[in-house]
């Protein structure tokens, strides 16, 4: 064969199955407008009396996966269509190389019931012979209908690509009166389609790709002929610009290659420049209209504020996205003032470590905060100072209450540099932050420190930590992961703390610092009458660093309970060696001498045995000589590193049955099977990693302790009655039963050889919920007996 005829052979065969177009709707419309398309078709209900035939094209050249979408397709259809034999009938044909009935449109008398027969048809394949589908309809008429006495609507989903002619047939059902809807699927053929569909075309012609368009597009055309009706009479068929995309593949000239073509009657080979095409495609766009129902939308109104951002959810429901400041406040409003009363001062590190763009960036979250938050009727007051190697209060607290003063004020706050010294600034701040004059008593607004820093403290942190807790500072930290750890040791808990990963997530902590200023933390059990001791493992088990930690958090767990003789008491015993009570129940009427006194508490080292310490409590602290009061919850807090836990569970059975709660918290590797059985019923055991790890414990013990606190309570546990007298509840009271030998109203008193065997005294106590009896009146401890 000669090379030219070769050549041409091969472009033969490399194009002849190509198709010369392949065109494909595409609807263009805006973000808003596709909600309102897509929530719309929810609204919209057909109740007339209508037959409805779908003929789906189940061919080859539709393929299983687009039959697929077009049975999706009319199953969305058929959500919005009251399916029952006196309204609307729905019926389905698929047709290939020949048409096949899958139901008649008397089958089903339910929605569900026509679903579920769509949902189960099989592709079929073969050749698309929509014309001989076509026939079989005008030979038949619908199956199963009601014979032209209500209107009858085609519903013809096809990728157009018939291999027999449907231009005649077609025309011949819409003269009968029957409504042809011609839907689209994969790479249709618009022209056979605008063949297929009733006039006006571009009412009835739909993708069934874009499934929520088409079902809207196929149900407003239906309205318009009072078929279907929208729910609300705001909802309106429309006219709105779309694009109608066609994928095109085309020819074009790419340039020429040398081509070999021989003479006739000679031997020579002529050389030549054959053209050389490739083949590519193309989209043309066409601007089409299109006719949807869109109703009117919860975000016409715009509703979001200060630059929000209204997303829809469905008809009638949104939700804003704000800008950082104005986040998680509804609709983004410009400002909701914090409610609550309170001063606070924002301390902003300003040393080498937390560099100028690190400040810069903490002095706009400030202003951004003040913006945000205060108002002219804002009950709070702020303040801002900056630290780095010393403390400098550029606003004090309160000085502005005018919100464009404030912002002018933190405009002129420069970046110092300089230590860090962290430590040394709260220590100051304590002191001095909110000035000397500031109110006192119930009088005085909460007090909140706002700590923002990026860079590690220089000096020692938690000493000034407590000392400004002490004082009944709140301390909120602000800061990158790198500061985690310092900032939760700082405020005593993980949930005073707010980290962020970068600039922006800055500003997004804004709401919940908010939040955080006017929830009050959970206090201990304020209003709630309460004994309660302490029990530190102080023996060579635990080592003195870690007997250290113990007595930071229990210091810092007493700062949550008023102590007063008339609401809590706390006492403290330590054991190792020896058994050794630190301090009684009684022995300190208020929170800065237990405060003291639990730092001064011993390191004992040796070996410890808690069932032992536990006795010596039962014997020798929660006793109401030794200032225990009667009808008064008790709880003891058994801090361990595990070690001679194991003659515990008797002597923590004996204190439970005598009214008292005990919770174990065990610390590190600890023997679990011998602190689990001190548990009790109600499982009161915490397991800590470390003794660092203890402040993150504290809420849950809080938890514990005053949840033990509101548990019913008797007069008689622990007994009132001294010298093994007997207590006797009786109408809401007790008396006490004494033996030979005491009389008094608790037995404490001895009597006279000549009395009567058994003196009884009664004692009549207050209800719960009452004022106690005060500790120091109640029965003093027995002294030696008379001689």
């Amino acid at each position: 064969m000669p090379s030219f005829l070769l050549l041409e052979v091969l472009f033969i065969f490399l194009f002849s199955g190509v198709h010369l177009s392949h065109p494909l709707q595409e609807v263009h419309v805006s973000r808003e407008t596709v909600g309102k398309i897509s929530a719309a078709s929810k609204m919209i209900q057909c109740f007339a009396a209508v037959d409805v035939l779908f003929l789906i094209d189940g061919s080859h050249s539709v393929g299983k996966g687009s039959f697929e979408r077009s049975k999706h397709f009319a199953i969305m259809v058929c959500d919005a269509l009251d399916i029952n034999p006196e309204r609307v009938r729905v019926g389905a044909l698929q047709f290939s190389s020949a048409p096949r009935l899958e139901f008649p449109l008397d089958s089903f008398s339910s929605q569900q019931e026509v679903k579920a027969k769509i949902k189960r048809m099989v592709f079929k394949g073969g050749r698309t012979e929509t014309g001989l589908a076509l026939k079989y309809l005008l030979r038949r008429g619908f199956p199963g209908g009601r014979n032209a006495s209500v209107p009858q609507i085609l519903v013809v989903i096809t990728d157009g690509r018939s291999q027999g002619p449907v231009e005649l047939p077609a025309k011949q059902l819409k003269e009968r009166g029957v409504t042809v809807f011609a839907v689209g699927v994969r790479f249709p053929r618009w022209e056979e389609l605008h063949t297929l569909a009733s006039e006006p075309r571009e009412q009835h012609v739909l993708m069934a790709e874009q499934v929520d368009d088409a079902t809207n597009g196929l149900l407003s055309t239906l309205s318009k002929s009072a078929v279907c009706t929208a729910a609300s009479p705001d909802c309106k068929v429309q006219p709105h610009p779309c694009e109608r995309k066609t994928l095109e593949t085309v020819r074009e000239l790419v340039g020429t290659v040398p081509c070999w073509r021989g003479s006739r009657g000679t031997d020579a080979v002529l050389a030549a420049l054959c053209p050389f095409s490739s083949w590519k495609r193309v989209f043309l766009t066409h601007p089409a209209t299109c006719y949807r129902t869109t109703c009117p939308g919860a975000c016409d109104s715009q509703p979001c504020q200060n630059g929000g951002t209204c997303v829809p959810e469905g008809l009638d429901r949104y939700h804003c996205l704000c800008p950082p400041a104005f986040g998680g406040e509804a609709n983004c409003a410009p400002k909701l003032s914090l409610e609550c009363r309170i001063d606070v001062l924002f301390l902003l590190a300003s040393s080498a470590g937390t560099t100028p763009e690190g400040f810069l960036r903490a002095k706009a979250f400030v202003k951004r905060f003040v913006q945000a938050s205060l108002s002219e009727d804002s009950r709070a007051r702020v303040g801002v100072a900056r630290y780095s190697g010393e403390l400098a209060v550029a606003v004090p607290v309160g000085e502005y209450q005018d919100v464009p003063a404030l912002l002018g004020s933190l405009d002129g706050l420069a970046f110092s540099g300089g230590a860090t010294l962290t430590g040394s600034a709260l220590r100051q701040v304590a002191e001095q932050g909110f000035g000397s004059s500031a109110r006192t008593g119930a009088d005085r607004p909460r007090r909140v420190v706002v700590l923002l820093t990026e860079s590690p403290s220089q000096d020692e942190v938690a000493g000034p930590a407590r000392h400004a807790r002490a004082r009944e500072l709140l301390l909120l930290g602000v800061g990158t992961e790198a500061v985690r750890a310092e900032l939760e040791e700082i405020t005593g808990s993980p949930k005073h703390v707010l980290v962020y990963t970068g600039p922006q997530d800055l500003f997004h902590r804004i709401p919940e610092l908010r939040r955080k200023l006017c929830s009050r933390p959970r206090p201990g059990c304020q209003a709630q009458s309460l004994d309660l001791l302490f029990m530190l493992d102080a023996s060579a088990s635990v080592g003195s660093e870690n007997f250290a930690q113990m007595q930071s958090f229990v210091r810092s767990l007493t700062l949550q309970f008023d102590v007063n003789p008339d609401v809590t008491q706390v006492g403290l015993v330590v054991y190792g060696s020896r058994v050794q009570t630190a301090f009684g129940l009684d022995t300190h009427l208020g929170r800065a001498a237990v405060l003291r006194a639990m730092s001064q508490a011993p390191y004992l080292g040796g070996v410890g045995s808690a069932g032992t310490a536990l006795l010596h409590v039962y014997d020798k602290v929660m006793t109401v000589q030794r200032g225990a009061r009667p009808g008064v919850p008790k709880a003891v807090v058994l801090l361990t590193g595990g070690m001679g836990a194991e003659d515990a569970a008797v002597p923590v059975q004996k204190l439970r049955n005598n009214g008292v709660s005990v919770l174990v918290v065990g610390v590190g590797p600890v023997l679990r099977e011998a602190l689990r059985r001190l548990a009790g019923p109600r499982d009161s055991l915490i397991h800590v990693a470390s003794y660092a790890d203890l402040r993150y414990h504290q809420d849950a013990l809080l938890e514990w302790i005053c949840m033990e606190a509101k548990r019913p309570v008797s007069l008689c546990k622990p007994s009132p009655c001294l010298h093994e007298g007997t207590c006797v509840l009786q109408n809401g009271s007790y008396r006490c039963e004494c033996r030979d030998g005491w009389q008094g109203p608790h037995c404490g008193n001895r009597s006279l050889r000549g009395d009567a065997p058994k003196a009884r005294g009664s004692r009549r106590e207050p209800a719960r919920g009452q004022q106690p009896y005060p500790s120091q009146q109640l029965p003093s401890r027995p002294g030696p007996p008379a001689r």
